[in-house]
């Protein structure tokens, strides 16, 4: 972390460090506009208005938004926080991720299931060719 006008600031080194990403992943989401970084020169220069908004990335990642999805969530509070449709807008989100994620967990079990129903049917015929196998 390094100071600007008593401003905490971080490179784009210190912020690949901090939050697990590459270089390029950052530049990536500067060029899709979900962060700004300030410059000095060449050097990017980023305050905690871009660690914020990095962790909301990361974290709507994580839970499977599209980076468009997270660009409309973001751009919610750069405009008026608050607003009923921003909010419905991010509920109705919300819903759909869990929906999908809802799906994947019931399609994961029923793998599952089937993977040991298999194993006990193979674990049975194996011991009924090898003589003397409990």
């Amino acid at each position: 972390m390094n100071r600007t006008d008593d401003e905490p600031t971080w490179t784009i080194a210190q912020m690949a460090d901090d939050y697990g990403v590459t270089h390029r992943a950052l530049r990536h989401y500067e060029h899709l506009g979900l962060v700004d970084p300030g410059r000095e020169g060449q050097r990017r220069v980023y305050r905690r208005r871009e660690r914020t908004r990095l962790a909301l990335i990361l974290r709507g990642r994580r839970l499977g938004f599209s980076l468009e999805e997270i660009s409309t969530i973001l751009g919610m509070y750069d405009d008026q926080p608050g607003e009923a449709g921003q909010l419905r807008y991010l509920l109705d989100q919300i819903g759909d991720r869990r929906a999908d994620l809802e799906r994947r967990r019931r399609d994961v079990d029923e793998s599952l299931r089937e993977l040991d129903d298999l194993e006990r049917r193979c674990s049975a015929d194996l011991a009924r060719m090898t003589p003397g196998t409990a």
